[in-house]
């Protein structure tokens, strides 16, 4: 199995990546294939890093040669992905919105119809719009016709919408536990 996380953030190594990194230790030990990309580092290897609707279908020009054309190339043969953005005003990252606002390709060609995939929001403050943000992140995988998984298990209970956390992220044990109830779902979609 490949889980391919797209990491939101304009920080590479920031709290975002310090959670994907967190769950793809786990997924390893399981034998599982894991790769992070940068959305910030893949638009803007673009010749525009946002999307303005050159061509009508897609013909992916703009992007063609660059980190964003591997990283929709890793995407579209992902077996599961994952999303994962800070809390910008309620919301997603500018960074995840140009990166998917760029994957008009993918959705004309229906490379993500029926994959599996779950969402990771981090925000500042305990109630600092983690929830909204995995919404908008729901609504970018039910545009692509993919199938939402959230943080429940059967060792963790039913769980919720995503992994939420706030900061200081490696104090957000809750966060962790909801991490690992992912994990468990992810191992048990493999099976």
């Amino acid at each position: 199995m490949k889980v391919v996380a797209i990491n939101g953030s304009p920080h590479k190594n920031g709290n975002v990546a310090f959670m994907l990194n967190y769950i793809g230790e786990k997924l390893t030990d399981l034998g599982v294939e894991f790769k992070i990309i940068s959305a910030m580092e893949a638009v803007l290897s673009a010749k525009t890093p946002f999307c303005t609707a050159c061509s009508s279908p897609c013909s992916k020009i703009c992007y063609q040669g660059t980190k964003l054309e591997i990283a929709f190339e890793d995407l579209a043969n992902a077996d599961f992905v994952i999303l994962a953005s800070p809390v910008y005003f309620g919301t997603v990252s500018a960074q995840l919105k140009a990166f998917f606002d760029k994957t008009r390709w993918i959705r004309q060609n229906k490379l993500l119809i029926n994959k599996h995939g779950a969402a990771i929001s981090i925000g500042a403050a305990k109630y600092g719009g983690q929830e909204t943000t995995l919404r908008a992140l729901h609504d970018m995988m039910l545009v692509h016709g993919m199938s939402i998984v959230g943080d429940g298990s059967f060792e963790s209970g039913a769980g919720h919408h995503g992994v939420c956390a706030s900061l200081p992220i490696k104090d957000d044990h809750n966060a962790f536990a909801r991490a690992n109830a992912l994990v468990e779902r992810i191992k048990l979609i493999n099976k």
